[in-house]
């Protein structure tokens, strides 16, 4: 039987050294909430209330109503970043589900899989013993990470973390810390956009994640200039094969990373070269 406390206290372990991380990314998500509408329930119905919630901010006003509010958000300050998470929206659910969604589940998800890595290097007398009662090879780190039951948990401590380092921070503060970074994801979505996106058949949600994990952790260690630019595509291009991905799991990879639109065509290029198509 594996050691539970040993593997989860590691996740829980990687996390907290991600906690820099974690608030950053909450403030980049962050902007532009204020200029959401600010929305109330009646009689069952979602209907506009003030005109935008960085208008009843700046007055001081709740921007959430008690009907709506999630518990584990506990008290929160009128105009806070917490008010803000329990503000309805259109489909009358709040902003900390979306929250939830885009920023704890796949923050949550890479921490796991960050604690996999250290595992397979610093315990691998308690990670052999984990894949054995499992009954996982091992060879899909996002199906062992989700088997072990390790991410709902490790969502509920970084809510907390979350809450705690920005709960009580007017909501204005928290976006304009948040901006450089949203600057920086909004660029980075544009160049993912701009890559080729043509879907690959037999390549599942757990295999893209899996992949993604090993091309970010290959493209970090080998200290390639980020965005890629094309010069460099026949380095990234070894990289990623030297990572041991699959030719197609590197396509389905490259709209995900940092990497220059004209790069991945050039990566793909060379690729379909290197194997003959």
């Amino acid at each position: 039987m594996y050691d539970v406390d040993v593997l989860g206290l590691l996740t829980r372990e990687v996390l907290r050294e991600r906690v820099p991380e974690l608030v950053a990314e909450a403030c980049a998500w962050s902007v532009g909430l204020s200029d959401a509408p600010h929305l109330v329930r009646r009689h069952g119905r979602v209907v506009p209330g003030s005109p935008t919630l960085g208008v009843r901010a700046e007055a001081g006003l709740p921007l959430g109503g008690e009907e709506d509010a999630r518990l584990e958000l506990g008290e929160v300050v009128p105009g806070s970043f917490a008010d803000a998470l329990n503000a309805l929206q259109p489909d009358g659910r709040v902003h900390a589900d979306r929250f939830d969604d885009h920023v704890l589940v796949p923050f949550c998800l890479v921490t796991c899989l960050r604690a996999v890595e250290r595992a397979q290097r610093l315990l691998p007398r308690e990670w052999a013993s984990l894949l054995d009662e499992l009954g996982e090879d091992g060879s899909d780190p996002v199906e062992v990470v989700r088997a072990a039951e390790w991410e709902a948990p490790l969502r509920t401590e970084a809510g907390h973390l979350v809450l705690a380092a920005l709960g009580h921070v007017p909501l204005v503060e928290v976006e304009a810390e948040g901006l450089p970074l949203s600057l920086v994801r909004a660029a980075e979505a544009v160049a993912a956009a701009a890559a080729p996106t043509a879907p690959l058949p037999g390549l599942g949600e757990a295999e893209l994640a899996g992949a993604v994990f090993l091309a970010q952790n290959a493209l970090q260690e080998a200290e390639l200039e980020v965005p890629v630019p094309p010069a460099t595509a026949g380095a990234l291009l070894e990289v990623l094969l030297g990572e041991g991905l699959e030719p197609d799991e590197v396509l389905a990879v490259l709209p995900l990373l940092p990497v220059l639109a004209d790069t991945a065509d050039a990566v793909a290029d060379q690729l379909r070269d290197a194997v003959g198509e």
